[in-house]
């Protein structure tokens, strides 16, 4: 039981986005497990906290942080560079950041495009480009974090649709480091208030969840987080290219409009 409770002993994890939600459930989790970490964000205060609730045990080194937007070219090379000279290797790359925007092909602009895109694909991009060669050496994997909505087409959302859909297809692009994605549904992170629901919308959002959702319910960060140590772990070590729902059965379920909650 030891054993496997450290099963990400010895190996360094690139986490994304790791300020909230899921990827601050995953560094926890990874933590628990063994790894060392590095670990950006754009909120300081908040990667802090992650760091806080880390379970670290005396072999493990403090975590590496990394403030500022994956957006800036410069920040995603430091981020490697900094971790290659603080650790040495790297073994675990998780593409976790992303942002969430409304909009319909009638008012999505170029502008919110870009945007939406140059962190949730761009960005994603260039970080495995740079990060490739070293986990070639080690023979790592990368983990990258998409959505249901890669999976199925939802209102009022359009180019985070796309966005996603982008990285499953990007996961089985690049397959021949191993290379799989989670696709969570509905999951406790706040990613649709930051995204522009009210408080009001997001709490009817998320008993609306209860009826889209298969399970009954919406997810919680941790429970995606094990999906990914999964996928991260030796225990995948045949799985490749592959795009894995954590979404309580969202998607095969019919599709159902929720625009009405984005005011």
């Amino acid at each position: 039981m030891a054993g496997s409770l450290r099963k990400l002993s010895g190996k360094v994890a690139i986490i994304t986005g790791a300020s909230s939600g899921i990827g601050a459930a995953t560094a926890q989790l990874f933590s628990k497990e063994g790894a060392s970490l590095s670990l950006t964000g754009r909120n300081e205060e908040n990667l802090k906290k992650t760091v806080e609730n880390c379970d670290l045990n005396g072999s493990q080194p403090k975590p590496l942080l990394t403030i500022g937007s994956l957006t800036n070219e410069d920040v995603v090379k430091s981020l490697i560079d900094n971790t290659i000279k603080t650790f040495g290797r790297i073994d675990i790359l998780v593409n976790n950041a992303g942002i969430l925007e409304t909009g319909s092909i009638e008012n999505t602009s170029l502008e919110q495009y870009d945007r939406i895109f140059d962190i949730n694909v761009k960005s994603v991009y260039h970080l495995t480009m740079l990060a490739v060669p070293h986990l070639i050496e080690t023979k790592g994997c990368i983990v990258n974090v998409s959505s249901v909505n890669g999976i199925r087409s939802f209102a009022g959302v359009l180019a985070y649709n796309m966005s996603k859909s982008a990285i499953d297809q990007f996961t089985r692009c690049v397959a021949l480091v191993r290379v799989n994605s989670v696709n969570p549904g509905v999951v406790v992170t706040y990613l649709q208030k930051r995204g522009g629901m009210t408080d009001e919308n997001y709490e009817k959002f998320l008993e609306r969840s209860k009826e889209t959702h298969a399970l009954g319910r919406p997810g919680e960060a941790i429970e995606v987080a094990r999906a990914i140590s999964f996928l991260a772990a030796d225990e995948a070590s045949f799985i490749t290219g592959a795009n894995l729902p954590v979404d309580g059965g969202r998607h095969a379920m019919c599709p159902r409009i929720y625009i009405r909650f984005y005011n």
